[in-house]
Order: C-alpha cells, then sequence, then structure tokens
C-alpha cells in the first residue's frame, strides 16, 4: 500500500481554525491603538509629534496600518458570526456595524461644523472643507447622506461603510477561493492605477481616500486570516525578513533624504509625492515589508504587550470607532486660533500629550461601561432564568418581586 502522509491543506469551504476559536490576539488591538494615536498626531498641523510616527521614516503611515487590522478584524467578527448564527446572523451584524459607522460619520461632520461655527473662523472653515456647508447646507447635507461629502480628516469612515456592508459577498468568495479573490483584488487595484479610475466625490470630485485602490490592504488582511496557516512558513522565512528590511532602509533614506539631502534630487523628485488617495505601489510594498519585520519583532504571546503603554494602547484599539471620531475632533480643536502652534513647539508638545491621554481615558471609560453593561446583562439573565424556579417554590411572585 501507498503511505498516505497528513496534509494541512483547506478544502473548499472549510472553515479556518482562527474562525473557531474564541480568543483574540492582543497585538491586533495594540497595532490598531497605536494606529489612532499615529492618525492623530499626524492631524496636527506642523506638529513635533508626527516625528513620532511613520509618516516621516518611510513611504506609508498609519493609514496601511488601521485598513489592513480593519480586514482583520472583520474576518475573524464575521467569520465567528457566520460560524456562530449562519450567513443570515453575518449579514445582520455586518449591516448594523456598517449603519452604526455611517451614524457615527454624519454625527462626527455635524460636530466639526459645530466646533467650526463656534469658533467663527473662516480660515479654519476652509481648512476643515467645512465652508460648504454653512454656504449651502441642503445640497451639502444630502451629499454627506450619500458619503460624498466629507470634513477633512473623517475620510476613512465612508470606506469604512462599504467595506462592512459588502463584507458578506467578500468573505463567501474568499472561504471558496481566497487566492482567486485576492487576485481580483489586486487586479482592481491595478486598473485603477492604470486607467485613472475612481469614486465620484462632492464638491472637489474624487474621494482622498480612492475606496476602488484602498479596498486591496481590507482583502489583504482578510486573506491573511484566512490563509495563514499555509503562508506563515513564507512569511517568517528569513529571505522575507531581509528583503523587508533592505525595503525598509531603502525607504527610510529616501524619506529622510528629502529634507537633508542624501540622496540626488532628481530620484527624491521622481518618487515623490506619493500617491495616497490611490494607494501607491511603494506605499503598499513599505507597508508590507513593515508587517513581516513586525511579526518578527513581536512574536505571538510577547510579554511586552503587558506593559502600561500598550496596553492603553489595546484599550484604545478596542474603541476605534469612537477614539478615532475623538481624535479627529481634537485634531480640529488643535487648530483653533488659541493654539497656534506654528512657531510654539511648547504648545505642539502639550497638545500632542494630552490629545493621546483623552483619548486613553475615554477609551478606558468606556471599556469599564461595557463592562459593567456585561455584567449586568449577565446579572439579569441569572435572575431571569431563577424567576420561574423560584415562583414554583411561592419565594416570588409572578411579577418577580418578592413576597414578605
Amino acid at each position: 500500500m501507498l503511505d498516505r502522509t497528513h496534509t494541512s491543506k483547506r478544502l473548499i469551504g472549510e472553515t479556518p481554525p482562527e474562525f473557531r476559536s474564541t480568543g483574540r490576539d492582543p497585538r491586533i488591538d495594540v497595532c490598531r491603538g497605536i494606529a489612532l494615536w499615529w492618525i492623530f498626531l499626524d492631524h496636527i498641523p506642523n506638529n513635533v509629534g508626527s516625528w513620532l510616527t511613520l509618516r516621516n521614516y518611510g513611504f506609508c503611515d498609519a493609514a496601511e496600518i488601521f485598513m489592513f487590522i480593519s480586514g482583520v478584524t472583520c474576518a475573524l467578527a464575521y467569520g465567528r458570526a457566520r460560524q456562530r448564527d449562519g450567513w443570515s446572523g453575518m449579514i445582520g451584524r455586518s449591516l448594523r456595524r456598517g449603519w452604526d459607522i455611517y451614524a457615527a460619520f454624519l454625527l462626527l461632520t455635524l460636530a466639526c461644523a459645530i466646533l467650526v461655527y463656534l469658533t467663527g473662523s473662516d480660515r479654519l472653515a476652509d481648512e476643515s472643507n467645512t465652508r460648504v456647508l454653512f454656504e449651502r447646507p441642503g445640497a451639502t447635507l444630502a451629499h454627506a447622506a450619500v458619503l460624498q461629502y466629507r470634513p477633512v480628516n473623517t475620510d476613512v469612515l465612508p470606506v469604512f461603510v462599504i467595506c462592512h456592508v459588502l463584507f458578506a459577498p467578500l468573505l463567501w468568495l474568499l472561504l471558496r477561493a481566497p487566492n482567486v479573490t485576492l487576485g481580483i483584488s489586486l487586479l482592481l487595484y491595478v486598473l485603477v492605477h492604470v486607467f485613472g479610475w475612481s469614486v465620484p466625490a462632492w464638491p472637489d470630485g474624487v474621494w482622498f481616500f480612492n475606496p476602488l485602490a484602498w479596498q486591496l490592504p481590507v482583502v489583504l488582511g482578510a486573506w491573511y486570516i484566512i490563509e495563514r496557516k499555509r503562508i506563515r512558513g513564507w512569511v517568517t522565512s528569513r529571505p522575507a525578513l531581509v528583503l523587508s528590511a533592505l525595503y525598509l532602509a531603502f525607504s527610510l533614506v529616501l524619506a529622510l533624504g528629502q529634507d537633508i539631502k542624501l540622496v540626488p534630487p532628481t530620484l527624491t523628485d521622481l518618487l515623490f509625492p506619493l500617491d495616497k488617495s490611490n494607494l501607491s505601489p511603494l506605499r503598499l510594498l513599505h507597508f508590507l515589508a513593515l508587517a513581516i519585520v513586525a511579526l518578527w519583532l513581536v512574536p505571538e504571546g510577547w510579554r511586552g504587550l503587558s506593559t502600561p503603554i500598550l496596553r492603553s494602547a489595546r484599550c484604545c484599539g478596542e474603541n476605534s470607532l469612537p477614539i478615532y471620531c475623538l481624535g479627529v475632533l481634537l485634531a480640529l480643536v488643535s487648530r483653533f486660533d488659541l493654539f497656534d502652534i506654528s512657531n510654539r513647539l511648547s504648545m505642539q508638545i502639550v497638545l500632542s500629550l494630552a490629545g493621546v491621554l483623552v483619548m486613553i481615558l475615554v477609551a478606558t471609560l468606556l471599556n469599564a461601561l461595557s463592562t459593567k453593561r456585561k455584567r449586568q446583562v449577565d446579572v439579569d439573565a441569572v435572575v431571569h432564568d431563577l424567576i420561574p424556579r423560584a415562583s414554583h417554590h411561592g419565594i416570588l411572585d409572578s411579577h418577580g418581586a418578592h413576597i414578605l
């Protein structure tokens, strides 16, 4: 007889092992929390705090991290929901989450307009792209309702609305043909760069985050979760690490070379500025190289994740939607004339630290409230289960009140 060796190849439509697990890798929320801090620091104009972010040390920034991790979390959350509640339950959950993000976007748009109105600053109205909201409120709100109008720094939320609403068919395709699905996503990304495809917006005409291009890191994140066992050996191999480190070094030299003249200006003028709206290939490669190096430096179960600073980042990552909206509002507040930071290093440091601390405090409060609600639900479930038995023994009446 021929010997049959065991193969780890997953059958078409088979549930990935990650979906059967109930645990959650803390690195996901830690990375997302750090990305939220970096996005806030980068949104403050002329901010020295942005030197703590990725933006000045390579081709990509926190946006790629945020999008990729969103694909990871969607695959995990909706994959487990499908396993537990079926496709109908999973679709309902994804649509509800899409609605939550949509409502948060509309509320954030109104909040930005209120802040600008209270300051009475024409400069801030122009910088935040809210002047048109005051001049043409009806048309602006109508276009905001269909995701075509967005104040500055809110652009990522409409992309997430689309991703959550369409994630059910994406997951269906990924479970049946993951590599083909990724190939289709990559093909769409290439066609965007070849033909300049975009989604119409108002009033400037284009989305800052073109969803036809930025769908790729979301699909990559979901694809990685489904195919993780099969590609992990390649991703963590030494050649992949060496190539990634070399590319990161190359991007670091070019990024810093713009300011300190380490490389010929003809080369930097050819590469920069990178196209962020359509996710430049150099940005995408930089993120992939960064992700491979991060997997080496931060293995699963790494003890450093329990440090106070990373626990704070995890707390923010667990409440990504409200903390992102808060970060947008805090960045807008930093533009107030009261905080003129253009030539004041001390004010830049104070605003950066204060903003991150406020984000941590709000996230901690949200976690505490969530824990309290969960405990109350558990108590109510226990009481509801005990009422019939208590009534049977004459201890409680039919309404659950105590009988003296």
